[in-house]
């Protein structure tokens, strides 16, 4: 008892006084990596944008696949990883009354690591060594510096993970019988998740492909090499999902001047997304020969339960912005939408990013039924789907994000100059995102193949008809660069040049009338081990059959 005071006056500290200095800085570096990577990566994507589009012919000197794998590589690792740690690292010091010394230290470590395998993973790139995309599927093959710096990022995300564990499970130590507070909660799920989705791809790197590319071993089995990538991307991509609807739950009420629906709902919904996440790798999968129907039909349906929780929180979140704008006034059935604070960015932002997920989800579902996928699988289509869930429904909720925690982390303001520029970026980037993501779906349906550079196909009557809807790309990814420039300004003013001043960080009361949360909700040690029975059931058979009656193995290839 006499151990849980000092740590009450900690936490009532900590929220009046805003974030420790040592904690801000901890998350302002993450937070300054992860814009740096959209700004690289978002040049990079223009220049694939107009070499699609037929606009740019690359130098000699510069590959189209090398141009392709820097930019997964940037916003699909870089960015989401630096900005999900940063932004769950602020919110345990803000909800836990302060990391602990010892927790500091480990999320220095994870960053120097992952800057380290950036780093190293970048070199190979550069060098031409290493144009094998993000999925980096074999039979292709980087040079092995290229996978000895995915192993270093695995390492260093493995350490925020254990950090976030230590700073939760000491918090519950000195708390005992009290519910975890709902972001660090959220914090919880998303680090379990990328604790376990790591240790798959960590196998594949580790175990098959370093030893194939450095000539230990001479053939790798590309069927579970994979599976074990897309046991880890599939979970990675609603790892995205569960961090920004943690905003949507959390953030968006309080700043709209409401209150969170239900905790207990919330809570189910964090457990149901950990529970059912890493099963539904094989839907990726799902023109892959070799793998049984029923195993397929299974990942199918665990990626399509997914959508229970998504309705669940669409139906909580549109009942809170209703009841928010009744409370003030609104009436009528369209009426009340006008007290929402659509000049706000920090609202503005994320709910054009629940919208776009109404579109993505659909998609997602599309490339889940066996027919429609054997239609898209291999074209734009795929490619428009990925940038409607993390170029809108993800990333725009981190843009929302931004402007109020990086004022609290920087203890600066959000200005309005800084929020109607922000509102301006807002619709430039969705502008731009409906005309490159609008147009790679409707091409995709034409035929126009993924992962390839610019060509016509010998003139071919077909290829030509894709140009005016590739020009529509070329124009929303000139649109999208206005957007990227316009937000990493933004954050650098925030973090930097904006006036001093205490910024809230805005979590939002739970409704009076609220159901009690039971407190099974807390037993993390059960949602595991049911988590890894389901993964069990789903990938052991497979995997099994994969090794024992293996297809034969392939060298290693260079096809760039």
């Amino acid at each position: 008892m006499a151990a849980a005071i000092p740590k009450k006056i900690m936490e009532t500290t900590n929220k009046a006084m805003g974030i420790s200095p040592e904690d801000a800085k901890i998350t302002k570096s993450y937070i300054f990596v992860a814009f740096m990577a959209l700004l690289i990566g978002g040049f990079l994507g223009l220049i694939q944008g107009l070499n699609r589009a037929g606009l740019l012919e690359l130098p000699s000197w510069l590959n189209y696949y090398q141009v392709l794998t820097a930019h997964g590589l940037l916003l699909i690792l870089v960015l989401t990883a630096f900005f999900t740690i940063g932004y769950f690292y602020a919110s345990l010091s803000h909800t836990l009354g302060g990391l602990l010394p010892k927790v500091r230290r480990i999320a220095w470590v994870g960053f120097w690591l992952k800057m380290v395998g950036f780093v190293l993973a970048v070199i190979p790139i550069l060098m031409n060594e290493a144009s094998v995309m993000y999925t980096f599927y074999p039979p292709m093959a980087a040079h092995p510096v290229f996978y000895l710096g995915l192993v270093f990022i695995v390492l260093g995300v493995w350490a925020c993970c254990i950090g976030s564990f230590i700073q939760v499970a000491n918090w519950r130590k000195n708390n005992k019988g009290q519910h975890v507070p709902i972001l660090a909660y959220f914090a919880t799920g998303v680090f379990v998740l990328l604790f376990f989705a790591l240790i798959p791809v960590a196998i594949e790197v580790l175990v098959m492909i370093l030893p194939w590319t450095l000539g230990w071993v001479e053939t790798i089995n590309v069927m579970v090499a994979r599976t074990l990538f897309w046991a880890f991307g599939h979970t990675l991509v609603n790892i995205w999902y569960l961090t920004a609807v943690s905003a949507w739950y959390v953030v968006v009420p309080k700043i709209i001047g409401g209150r969170r629906w239900s905790d207990l709902l919330t809570r189910v919904v964090i457990i149901a997304l950990v529970v059912m996440n890493i099963t539904g790798g094989f839907h990726h999968q799902i023109i892959d020969p070799g793998i049984n129907e029923l195993v397929k039909f299974m990942h199918v349906f665990m990626s399509l339960a997914i959508g229970f929780p998504s309705l669940m929180t669409a139906f909580a979140l549109f009942a809170v912005f209703e009841r928010t704008a009744r409370r003030k006034g609104g009436k009528g059935l369209i009426g009340w939408w006008k007290k929402m604070p659509w000049g706000d960015v920090r609202f503005l932002a994320p709910f054009i990013a629940m919208v776009a997920f109404i579109p993505a989800g659909a998609g997602g579902i599309a490339q889940s039924t066996n027919q429609l996928d054997q239609v898209v699988h291999n074209t734009m289509w795929i490619v428009g789907h990925f940038h409607l869930t993390l170029g809108m429904t993800v990333v725009m909720t981190f843009f929302g994000i931004s402007y109020w925690l990086v004022p609290y982390i920087s203890k600066r303001v959000l200005t309005p100059q800084i929020n109607k520029l922000g509102v301006i970026q807002t619709w430039i980037w969705t502008v731009g995102m409906i005309f490159m993501a609008g147009a790679m779906h409707w091409v995709g349906l034409l035929g126009s193949p993924r992962r390839t550079s610019y060509t016509t196909y010998g003139d071919h009557a077909t290829a030509l008809g894709w140009d005016p809807y590739l020009m529509c790309l070329a124009v929303g990814g000139t649109l999208l660069i206005i957007g990227v420039i316009l937000q990493v300004y933004a954050v650098i003013n925030m973090m930097f040049f904006a006036p001093k001043g205490e910024t809230e960080f805005p979590i939002a009361e739970e409704e009076d009338n609220a159901t009690k949360t039971p407190y099974w909700t807390e037993r993390w040690g059960i949602w595991i081990v049911v988590m890894l029975i389901v993964v069990a059931m789903a990938y052991v058979i497979p995997l099994t059959e994969f090794i024992v009656n293996a297809p034969p193995g392939s060298p290693p290839y260079k096809t760039w």
